[in-house]
């Protein structure tokens, strides 16, 4: 994290007080991967960390303002989100390789978030405005580099005009987020994890260039 850490009532935290800081969140974060979201406790946080409910009290008004910070430094990096399909060619076999690399980097982030997205998927669906402008951004980065190659096929001609480059970057993205979001369910479907990559690769590409892929 960068700039000065401040406690509940304002202090700046030393050196020593940032690292029990950081360990707190980094244990949060442990935990989404074994505990149900509304199951941890302060408590529970601040005895894998060594620490007290006190101490944790110093750096965070509760579980849930704990959560937002570590969301919000996700947030940050997925800026790279947006880099798998801006300045990319979605032109001929290169957009067959765009696809497959904007799928693979787009689940592969998911997956090594997956604990902490469905906790902000969990707010934004309860309605947390909080919780649903951080899923914004996190989805916004990748949502605008697809409508801008969208955009940018449209003005060489490649792609009708008519279409609405946001609402088909919001559609894909959506999807996208549905097909990460429940790798258990193509599972139920007799559907590899193999298999879905690839497919969801063609849909990506369909949806931006208009045309199946020349490979």
């Amino acid at each position: 994290m960068t700039g000065q850490v401040r406690t509940v009532d304002g202090r700046v935290a030393g050196r020593r007080g940032q690292a029990t800081r950081q360990k707190l969140l980094d244990c949060l974060s442990e935990m989404f991967g074994s505990s149900p979201y509304r199951d941890v406790k302060v408590i529970d946080v601040a005895r894998k960390a060594g620490t007290s409910p006190a101490t944790f009290y110093q750096y965070f008004p509760d579980v849930e303002g704990a959560v937002l910070e570590i969301a919000e430094e996700m947030a940050k990096e997925s800026g790279e989100l947006a880099d798998l399909a801006s300045g990319r060619s979605w032109v001929g076999k290169a957009a067959w390789s765009a696809s497959e690399e904007l799928v693979d980097g787009f689940l592969d982030f998911w997956r090594r978030n997956d604990a902490l997205l469905r906790v902000i998927d969990l707010g934004a669906a309860e309605g947390d405005k909080r919780f649903a402008k951080i899923r914004l951004k996190i989805l916004g980065s990748v949502t605008s580099g697809i409508s801008d190659a969208v955009k940018e096929l449209q003005a060489k001609n490649r792609v009708d005009k008519d279409i609405n480059a946001a609402a088909v970057a919001g559609a894909l993205v959506t999807m996208m987020a549905g097909v990460a979001s429940q790798p258990k369910a193509f599972q139920a479907w007799g559907v590899k994890q193999a298999e879905v990559r690839p497919n969801l690769a063609l849909l990506v590409h369909l949806g931006i260039t208009g045309k199946k892929p020349a490979r």
